[in-house]
């Protein structure tokens, strides 16, 4: 008899359309409010996407998961509540919670709780405070959509059970020691992070959308092309990058689309055929980590009068030539043709901040044209080892592209791509601290849209008391002055974008929400705090609009 090894994930929701997402043991029939789906086969594993279509919109459908017939879930004796699907209304209030960075260790001490001295320590996960929450709430004080913006695993920083199954199969003295190697320890990995009762009960009751960021493959994952071709001529660097792409593919990607997406996916519709879809994702994945085609990772979704964006600034980007970008020309297209106005909200979401607080910004735009030559070869070859060495790797050291999706972003506010929206919001994560920035542009330039810079991280994973320090004083004044003069003298020129810090950034373990209703928007941020049960306290609230 088949089993359940983990889900079912809610992903793709909307008015009318749902996805529902499943790991078995074997081969079956997968069943969801009456939608029979069989599993597709990658290399020993077995998978579902569930696509539920013709729901009315605005509703609730609780439902269980049947395997070949038999229900197995909920499990059996859970005193969880039912997991539901909820359509969006599209008139009605809209609640998305956001973040990302989630490592998966325990939640008991020495895990849970402050950060200890011999590092083991993550805090208070705020992904699983904010679901215990909803277990004392009514459903309609729950969020519909949950954003998961980049690092849902640590392919370098593996879990404890997973290390356990590292060891038990191949010798970890040997490169990549005791991180992940292929895809069946990607497996495992995600297996682990979303197995935890209380937040595998959110997951499946919350509609998900996820990017990838640099843990999810590797730590600095492209950024730039002396690191990529480092790491290409590693033995093992091949196994690693290709089982990546391919579990992304399996576990995160594909939930994003929308059933209508999936029905038209060749790739898709080819792996479901195969005996083994192995052969045929992992050739895929080859091409996809060294050329454009069938890379793009972005995705869109519009649900009444809001459109959100999703970018891929990670796998996508052109390292080896100049000017060096975010995206290829394929790609800025596609975004190009969807972030338009006549809407009343848009949200681009990336899993890096666009912009970060202005002195880092300015470091990486001086670091980036350090690394072009600006001051010469041996200075190109010491702003390397200090990109690499500081992680300059966001859109600042990308200028080209940042150049490119804030003019964008000023058209659309300026009313030049239709209607201009109420509120242009950018989400990011990545970088363990949170913050909002008010955006503003040149005066002329006619924007009418509130432009809003939002950023929640980390879910799990904070900085410690050193790397704290060291993010509060590259923000200080006079860092801010150093560093712009850097820029300057190295060539960068101005842009036509400006922002500042509504508060002091934050550092805890914590989660975003934004809330739409009508052309109103607001935010809140809530940081974890431990206890018998842990809780979220808020530690910002702004209306954006």
């Amino acid at each position: 008899m088949p089993e359940l090894l983990l889900g079912p994930l809610l992903r793709y929701v909307d008015e009318e359309q749902a996805t529902v997402w499943v790991e078995t043991d074997a081969a079956c029939e997968v069943e969801v409010l009456g939608r029979p789906q069989r599993t597709f086969h990658i290399r020993g594993h077995h998978y579902a996407l569930v696509p539920i279509e013709d729901l009315e919109p605005g509703s609730e459908y609780p439902y269980e998961v049947r395997l070949d017939g038999e229900v197995h879930w909920p499990e059996p004796g859970s005193d969880l509540p039912p997991s539901v699907i909820r359509t969006i209304a599209p008139e009605e209030q809209l609640r998305v919670a956001f973040g990302s960075c989630r490592v998966t260790v325990p939640h008991e001490p020495p895990y849970d709780g402050a950060k200890t001295d011999d590092d083991r320590g993550r805090g208070t996960d705020a992904l699983r405070c904010y679901a215990l929450r909803m277990l004392d709430q009514e459903p309609g004080e729950w969020p519909q959509l949950l954003f998961m913006l980049g690092d849902q695993v640590y392919a370098d920083e593996v879990s404890p059970q997973t290390l356990e199954f590292i060891r038990s199969r191949r010798d970890t003295s040997e490169p990549p020691c005791e991180e992940i190697a292929d895809f069946d320890e990607y497996t495992r990995l995600y297996r682990e992070a979303w197995s935890e009762p209380i937040v595998r009960w959110l997951l499946s009751t919350v509609g998900i959308a996820m990017l990838f960021d640099d843990h999810d493959v590797h730590d600095d994952w492209n950024i730039s092309i002396e690191w990529l071709e480092e790491m290409r001529s590693k033995p093992w660097w091949h196994d690693r990058i290709t089982g990546a792409l391919v579990a992304y593919w399996v576990y995160q990607h594909l939930g994003n689309l929308s059933p209508v997406i999936l029905a038209e996916m060749d790739l898709l519709r080819e792996a479901q055929e195969r005996d083994d879809a192995w052969p045929l994702l992992c050739e895929w994945a080859e091409q996809a980590d060294r050329g454009s085609q069938g890379r793009r990772w972005s995705y869109s979704r519009t649900i009444g009068r809001k459109r959100f964006v999703f970018m891929d600034s990670r796998e996508g980007r052109v390292l080896g030539e100049e000017p060096r970008r975010m995206f290829d020309e394929d790609e800025w297209d596609w975004i190009n043709e969807r972030v338009v106005g006549n809407v009343d909200h848009l949200v681009v979401a990336d899993t890096l901040p666009v912009m970060l607080p202005a002195p880092m910004q300015d470091v990486e735009a001086w670091n980036e044209a350090v690394c072009d030559g600006a001051w010469g070869s041996f200075a190109a070859r010491m702003g390397e080892k200090i990109r690499q060495g500081l992680d300059l790797e966001h859109w600042g050291a990308f200028q080209h592209s940042f150049r490119q999706l804030t003019g964008l972003f000023a058209e659309v506010g300026a009313g030049k791509r239709g209607a201009p929206p109420a509120t242009i919001i950018t989400l990011g994560g990545d970088i363990h601290h949170a913050y909002l920035a008010e955006v503003g542009f040149r005066r002329g330039s006619g924007v009418k849209s509130a432009v809003w810079q939002a950023v929640c991280s980390p879910y799990r994973n904070p900085l410690d008391k050193r790397e704290r320090r060291a993010a509060q004083l590259a923000d200080t004044r006079g860092v801010g002055v150093i560093a712009k003069a850097l820029a300057r003298a190295a060539g960068v020129t101005r842009t036509n974008v400006r922002w500042r810090l509504v508060e002091e950034p934050t550092f805890d373990n914590q989660i975003g929400t934004l809330t739409f209703d009508g052309r109103n928007a607001s935010m809140r941020l809530e940081k974890a705090t431990p206890g018998e049960p842990p809780t979220l306290e808020t530690s910002l609230e702004h209306k954006l609009a």
